[in-house]
């Protein structure tokens, strides 16, 4: 078991995998645990405990030689490159159903492209201790760096329905390191609550290793409804996050430093739907946020207010093929951004061999002064991708 472990440290660790299925029953919002069960683990000597993890490369080519808005890691790169985007390894010991004492633990971490521009970027993703108080129904307990209630992509490419990132996430704080709860009420009716350090910040220590007099908090809570039958649920859930001097409350997708000196506040709502009629083939879905971003930060304030919304499908044709679509609008006011932006995105899946999955995707995004070289600005900018992921 020693041996195991450190070798996993030595390649480094990481969270949750698995991958959208639009067969199987609608997911929880935000666990896209989340939508198929093909994941093998390898059990080490000590029961229950599981190691897991996936490879995610891919060629993404951008048709222009510049910024596209709200577009980060490799889903930015000008013209075309191959990415190794995420490689995760995942050491879990996970609680059972049972409604009694336990505890748990994840540990992992992402390398890749996605993290920092180069395939050995590190970052560390889920890494926790969990525990069941049997209180009523069951009381969860999360404590360490988890992933938030906001937002219905996950911060895993393969979790996805799409190769690329809708842009929405931008808007989406990713990371909590804190303390969370949860609890099922019933069959119909989930509750949580947590609180951690600023948005996505491991810590409120600043890269100058003070605390530059600032002290960022963020809050979320959750509900989420479901349908006795589990295929479908609409979550709803809220995010703030108040000033931390000198430090930075509000970050995109991958965790980058946006602004400082701020606050943030979301309202994120969740569909899933998966039509009886279509036999579990047929997976719909829908994701919006309202929120409001201030920057007290002397010259640089500003107050913006932004709108999102992102509508998904994905159809299993046959046991090798299926296809996803994902339509997007983003709105903010302030931070560049106050012309409407729009994205289409169409992605093809074949899982040809066991565990082995190839993806293609299209993706066309519009709207005024919508990508920049450096000289002219365009209001359309096209985007093609290939994927292939391998999962254990």
């Amino acid at each position: 078991m020693n041996k195991l472990i450190a070798g996993l440290f030595g390649a480094a660790l990481i969270a949750n995998v698995a991958f959208a299925d639009a067969g199987a029953p609608a997911p929880s919002a935000k666990d896209l645990s989340k939508a198929v069960e093909k994941v093998n683990y390898v059990e080490s000597d000590v029961a229950g405990v599981k190691l897991s993890g996936y490879v995610d490369v891919n060629y993404i080519y951008n048709f222009y030689a510049g910024d596209n808005a709200l577009r980060s890691g490799v889903d930015a790169q000008n013209f075309g490159n191959f990415n190794v985007s995420q490689v995760k390894v995942q050491l879990e010991k996970p609680l059972t159903n049972e409604n009694k004492l336990q505890a748990g633990f994840v540990v992992g971490a992402y390398l890749g492209q996605d993290f920092g521009g180069e395939a050995s970027s590190l970052a560390v993703a889920n890494a926790y201790v969990n525990a069941r108080i049997p209180v009523g129904n069951g009381i969860d307990i999360k404590a360490g760096k988890f992933v938030t209630w906001i937002g219905y992509e996950s911060p895993e490419r393969p979790a996805n329905l799409n190769i690329t990132f809708g842009e929405h996430g931008f808007f989406q704080p990713t990371y909590l390191t804190g303390v969370a709860l949860e609890y099922p009420v019933n069959n119909i009716i989930d509750l949580g609550i947590a609180v951690g350090n600023g948005s996505s910040m491991d810590s409120n220590i600043g890269s100058n290793g003070f605390l530059n007099h600032g002290d960022g908090y963020a809050a979320t809570a959750k509900i989420d409804f479901k349908v006795p039958g589990g295929n479908a649920n609409w979550q709803h859930a809220v995010y703030y996050s108040w000033d931390a001097a000198g430090e930075q409350n509000f970050t995109d997708v991958y965790g980058l430093n946006f602004q400082k000196k701020n606050s943030l506040v979301v309202y994120d709502g969740i569909l899933n739907w998966v039509p009886k009629f279509t036999n579990g083939k047929l997976l719909l879905a829908a994701n919006y946020d309202i929120g409001n971003w201030t920057n007290t930060d002397g010259a640089n304030k500003a107050d913006s207010t932004f709108v999102t919304a992102a509508l998904y499908a994905k159809y299993q044709f046959t046991d090798v093929f299926s296809l996803a679509g994902r339509g997007t609008y983003v709105h903010a006011n302030e931070l560049g951004l106050n012309e409407d932006l729009w994205s289409v995105t169409l992605t093809a899946g074949f899982d040809l061999v066991e565990n082995l999955k190839l993806r293609t995707e299209y993706r066309f995004d519009f709207g005024n002064d919508r990508v920049s070289d450096g000289y002219l600005t365009h209001n359309s900018g096209h985007t093609v991708a290939v994927e292939a992921v391998y999962v254990f």
